[in-house]
């Protein structure tokens, strides 16, 4: 037998501000979900995006402290076009969220924009420039 990548977890601490920023985002997460310790959203092909508050972590790990100092994910969200990065970061921040890095034309060849998420983990929002 051998593992397979089924998840990735991100530890919340607001559980409905930050589903309401991933429903933005087209995830589809149950409105009930907003005041469980526990939320799940399947991705297509199967993955699932989970969500656990702060103090759910801490009831199995209660040395747990909220990181600092930078990132080590970066959660990445495909536009359909350029245009879509541009409306999609725009309207995040409309909501109130702010913006780490407004939509520029990557060197690589993408349209780029990164969206801090309620915890401060910045989201990426990309499409091929051409």
């Amino acid at each position: 037998m051998t593992p397979r990548f089924d998840a990735v977890g991100l530890v919340v601490s607001d559980m409905a501000a930050s589903l309401a920023f991933y429903r933005r985002l087209g995830l589809d997460i149950p409105a009930d979900a907003d005041t469980a310790p526990h939320a799940e959203a399947v991705l297509p092909g199967g993955l699932r995006l989970l969500f656990d508050t702060e103090e759910t972590i801490r009831s199995f790990d209660p040395g747990w402290t909220r990181p600092t100092g930078g990132e080590r994910m970066g959660p990445a969200f495909r536009c359909d076009s350029p245009a879509e990065v541009d409306a999609v970061h725009d309207e995040l921040v409309a909501a109130g969220h702010r913006s780490h890095l407004g939509p520029w034309d990557a060197v690589w060849g993408q349209r780029y924009a990164v969206v801090l998420d309620p915890d401060g983990l910045g989201i990426s929002l990309f499409a091929n420039a051409s």
